[in-house]
C-alpha cells in the first residue's frame, strides 16, 4: 500500500487546486442532486423515443462534465498546452460516442430473440448484452490504440503488474462499507443482480447463476479498459495527470442510473483507479478491485435480502 501512497501524494502535490477541485465537486454535486431528484438519466436518456434522442440523450450526459472539467484547468493550471494537440479533441469528442453507443447497442438482440423464447430467451439476453458491449466498446478503442500507440505502448492497461498485494488490501478495506450499503433499501432494490434468476422458471439451475456472474464480471472489463486504460493512457503524453479528474467525472455519470451512494462513491474511485492506473500503466490492479466489488455486492445483496426477511 505504501506505492500506492506515494502515488496519491503525488498526485495531490502536482494536480491539486482548491478553487478547480471545489469547482469540480459543486461540477458533479449539480449533476448527483438533477438526476436522483429530476431524473436527468431516466427522462432524457434511458427513456428517449428513438434510438438517436437515446444516444444523444447519453452522449450529452458523458460529454458535459467530461468536457467542462477539462474546460475549467483553463481557468487554474498554465501548462494547458494539451488543447493544440488534435488527438486530444479525437479523443475528447469521441470517447463519450464511443460509451454512448455501448449503452444503445442493440442489433444483436434480433438474432437473440431468434434462437430463444420465454424464460431462456431473457437468461440469454442479459447474460450476452454484457459480452457483445465488451466488443463493442473495445474495438473502436483497439483501432486507436493501433493508429496512435501502438509503436510506444502496448494496449492500453495491459502491462503487467508487479505486486497485487495493495490492491487485494484495498478490496478488504471496501468490505465494511459494502456490508453498511448492503442494509439500504435503494441498495436491495438494485442488488443482487442475480436474483432476476429468481423470476424465471429455468433460473434456479445452479450453473445459471455461475454464467449469470461471469457475464456480468465481465462487463467490468470494458470499463477498466475503457476508463483507467484508453482515457487514461491515450491522453498520458498529451495532459499528463490533468486527464485524471476530468475521467473521474465521466466515470460518475456512467453511475446515474444507479443508486445514488454508488454515483457518489464513483468519482472517488476513479480519481484513485486512475490515479494508479497512469503511474503503472496497468489496469490489472483496478479490474481486480473492481470486479472484487462487483461480486462482493452481489454477495451483499443476498445477504442483505435474507436478513431484511
Amino acid at each position: 500500500m505504501n506505492q500506492v501512497f506515494k502515488y496519491i501524494r503525488e498526485f495531490y502535490q502536482k494536480e491539486f487546486n482548491l478553487w478547480y477541485f471545489l469547482l469540480i465537486l459543486l461540477l458533479v454535486g449539480t449533476l448527483i442532486y438533477v438526476n436522483y431528484w429530476h431524473f436527468l438519466e431516466r427522462r432524457y436518456a434511458a427513456n428517449a423515443k428513438t434510438k438517436w434522442a437515446g444516444f444523444a440523450g447519453y452522449y450529452l450526459l458523458y460529454f458535459i462534465p467530461f468536457a467542462t472539467a477539462f474546460f475549467l484547468q483553463l481557468l487554474f493550471f498554465k501548462d494547458c498546452t494539451y488543447y493544440n494537440h488534435p488527438w486530444f479533441w479525437v479523443i475528447l469528442i469521441l470517447a463519450p460516442a464511443f460509451f454512448s453507443f455501448r449503452v444503445n447497442f442493440d442489433f444483436h438482440e434480433a438474432i437473440i430473440n431468434k434462437i430463444w423464447t420465454g424464460d431462456e430467451l431473457q437468461f440469454w439476453l442479459r447474460c450476452i448484452n454484457w459480452v457483445v458491449r465488451v466488443l463493442v466498446l473495445l474495438v473502436p478503442v483497439f483501432i486507436i490504440w493501433f493508429i496512435k500507440d501502438k509503436n510506444t505502448q502496448p494496449f492500453y492497461g495491459t502491462k503487467a503488474l508487479d505486486d497485487i498485494k495493495p490492491y487485494l488490501i484495498m478490496l478488504l478495506i471496501m468490505i465494511p462499507l459494502l456490508a453498511l450499503a448492503s442494509t439500504q433499501k435503494d441498495f436491495l432494490s438494485m442488488y443482487p443482480k442475480a436474483k432476476f434468476l429468481t423470476w424465471l422458471e429455468t433460473g434456479h439451475q445452479k450453473w445459471r447463476y455461475v454464467v449469470y456472474e461471469l457475464c456480468y464480471g465481465f462487463d467490468f472489463v470494458s470499463i477498466e479498459f475503457f476508463f483507467r486504460g484508453f482515457l487514461i493512457l491515450s491522453l498520458l503524453k498529451i495532459c499528463g495527470t490533468h486527464s485524471i479528474i476530468p475521467v473521474a467525472c465521466f466515470y460518475c455519470t456512467i453511475h446515474l442510473g444507479k443508486p445514488m451512494g454508488e454515483a457518489i462513491s464513483s468519482f472517488w474511485g476513479g480519481l484513485l483507479l486512475g490515479v494508479v492506473s497512469y503511474n503503472t500503466g496497468s489496469v490489472w490492479g483496478g479490474l481486480i478491485v473492481h470486479l472484487g466489488i462487483a461480486w462482493f455486492m452481489e454477495i451483499g445483496g443476498w445477504l442483505g435480502a435474507l436478513f431484511r426477511k
